[in-house]
């Protein structure tokens, strides 16, 4: 059965396809929106992670006819006000300028210490199906932010993040212990049911 994840993000997709096999999941085959005819997608305008993932999920459904997964992920900042949290992606004011929305980020942080740069990355992933059922589901991945980035793997944030109780940065952790400990696949983890439900 295919499903859609309604991303063009390449390292969303092998991190999702990776978590099935992991978790051997078989029977679904996980496509993304180059694969399928384009729609329009609408823009993400709810307060919370948890409206914007159920509303890229129900566009997909209903424009492809598959089964669609969707998420919406940011990171939360104990010293912001749990600011960027979902406009972390155009936090500059730019969507998707990684480096401009890390730098400002670190910019607003300069003068807080050590002791108070908590940090969380939040993932809520919505599954829905063509025939309506929704299933929504949170996924968080606490830690700390530190002065300078460190590592080459990840995107966005993942430079500056220290998960609690590591002492490397998430950008310093291969995929796979990425896929075990983080945000989007602690969510993805707990929408397995939800998906394994789709092939029986």
């Amino acid at each position: 059965m295919k499903v859609l994840l309604a991303s063009r993000n390449a390292k969303k997709l092998g991190e999702l396809r990776r978590i099935l096999a992991a978790e051997g999941v078989d029977g679904i085959e996980i496509v993304g929106l180059d694969e399928v005819p384009s729609f329009p997608e609408a823009p993400e305008t709810e307060p919370t992670f948890e409206g914007n993932a159920l509303d890229k999920a129900r566009d997909a459904a209903l424009a492809t006819g598959l089964p669609a997964i969707a998420d919406d992920s940011g990171l939360t900042v104990e010293a912001l006000n749990g600011m960027p949290g979902v406009l972390s992606a155009r936090w500059s004011g730019k969507h998707g300028d990684d480096q401009a929305n890390l730098e400002l980020v670190l910019g607003q942080l300069t003068d807080v210490p050590d002791d108070r740069r908590g940090a969380a990355f939040v993932c809520a992933a919505a599954l829905v199906t063509p025939a309506g059922q929704e299933t929504v589901v949170r996924g968080e991945w606490p830690g700390v932010l530190v002065r300078e980035r460190r590592g080459a793997n990840g995107f966005g944030y993942d430079p500056i993040f220290v998960p609690a109780g590591e002492t490397r940065t998430s950008a310093e952790l291969d995929p796979a212990e990425k896929d075990a400990a983080s945000h989007r696949g602690r969510a993805l983890r707990l929408l397995l049911p939800a998906l394994q439900a789709l092939t029986q």
